[in-house]
């Protein structure tokens, strides 16, 4: 991918904007846009998105040249109408993508992440999967195919998602006027409530016409209650990102019949078993029911998203010129470490051993930058010994998990 690097600046950009609406929202006396333990599991999802989507995203646009060049429709020139006719194409594929995403399992598996947040704020922008990014790319190869050349295509995929990104707020009240045409937050927070008369509206991520053309328009009236209809009863980075794809192969194993199981995959969420989730959650998950106390020693979440963002941004300014192993290493202790946020937020017992496993990576890198690679077992080694001497992961148990009261 060419010119990679300047993706590194959207991340400082994306938490000044964070920043500043938590600030404006202090100001407007609504703390409730902002839930603490919500906008860390926002921006950790984020922030896995962005990195494995340096892996891949090379091959996205790789994958729009190779149509463009082989299987175009038509050669369509690039003036200003062009890229008029291409705003709207893309927000027109947008709108199907997105209807599709909520009407079909297999894409709503990878889309349900985006609506678990039960706040609405620019964290919640953060919430998309590598999963539902990949399966959108699949729909905009619809533009290069139809003969829009791939660096218009990207330059115009850079600006949707600018755009969308901004209509994921709170303090902008309504601007009734701006719907008659383009998305606007209150319009965009409408599609992101649970409240039944908002259930599957406002798909347009730029503009009101597609929704308004096809019967999917609806206007803000009462307060949005935001999130999913059966909430998830969990912050754990895996389960949310998983957990559909479970409820998918249950309904597949409980159905009987081609047609059934086709259903199963690709029929309806609305037709999804309501006792699979709960099923799951039971079998799967801690009992999370009581939410009267939180995590205490929250500072330590906010260093290692902290230093998450820190290495992703180093990791994609050079990504081009990095070594596999170099790689490799960003990849496996970021992911760790996000994983580790989420364990955290759910207070397991044993993120002590991912503790180990990021102290293990660590070590590893340096003996390997030095040279030193063989000696990776004198690491591990010490770990243990230290374990056993000093009883290092009750202490850290002890230190990390002390709850407290869950005043806001």
């Amino acid at each position: 991918m060419e010119n990679i690097n300047f993706l590194a600046f959207a991340m400082p950009a994306f938490f000044l904007f964070v920043y500043l609406e938590y600030k404006l929202a202090q100001r407007k006396k609504r703390p409730e846009i902002f839930n603490y333990e919500s906008s860390v599991s926002n921006i950790s999802i984020g922030l896995a998105e962005r990195l494995i989507n340096l892996f891949i995203a090379a091959s996205f646009y790789q994958l729009f040249y190779y149509i463009y060049e082989h299987y175009r429709i038509f050669d369509i020139p690039g003036n200003f109408w062009i890229w008029i006719g291409l705003i709207l194409a893309t927000d027109f594929v947008w709108y199907w993508y997105h209807r599709l995403g909520h009407e079909v399992n297999f894409f709503w598996a990878a889309h349900i992440v985006h609506h678990h947040s039960e706040e609405f704020n620019f964290t919640a922008a953060a919430r998309i999967t590598t999963f539902q990014a990949i399966i959108r790319t699949g729909f905009w190869c619809i533009l290069p195919f139809l003969g829009f050349h791939p660096k218009m295509v990207i330059t115009m995929l850079l600006v949707h998602g600018a755009y969308s990104f901004f209509t994921h707020t709170q303090v902008i009240g309504r601007i009734k006027w701006l719907e008659y045409v383009f998305v606007t937050p209150s319009v965009h927070g409408v599609h992101h409530a649970s409240d039944e008369k908002y259930l599957d509206k406002n798909y347009g991520d730029m503009f009101t016409f597609w929704d308004r053309m096809f019967g999917t328009f609806q206007e803000e009236e009462e307060k949005p209650k935001y999130g999913l209809t059966h909430p998830l009863k969990s912050y754990s980075f895996l389960w949310q990102h998983f957990h559909y794809y479970f409820e998918i192969y249950e309904l597949w194993k409980r159905s009987k019949g081609f047609k059934a199981r086709w259903d199963a995959v690709f029929g309806s969420p609305a037709a999804m078993d309501q006792d699979i989730r709960p099923m799951l959650e039971k079998r799967f998950l801690q009992d999370k029911t009581d939410r009267s106390h939180r995590l205490k020693f929250r500072n330590y979440l906010y260093i290692q998203l902290a230093v998450s963002t820190l290495i992703l941004t180093v990791f994609t300014y050079y990504f081009g010129s990095l070594g596999f192993y170099d790689k490799i290493f960003g990849l496996s202790f970021i992911i760790i470490t996000l994983i580790n946020c989420g364990a955290l937020l759910e207070q397991r017992k044993w993120i002590y051993y991912l503790e180990y496993s990021r102290l293990f990576i660590l070590s590893t890198y340096f003996l390997y930058i030095e040279n030193l690679a063989e000696y990776f077992l004198i690491p591990v080694i010490i770990m243990i010994a230290a374990e056993k001497m000093f009883s290092l992961s009750r202490k850290y148990q002890n230190l990390v998990l002390q709850m407290e009261s869950a005043k806001r």
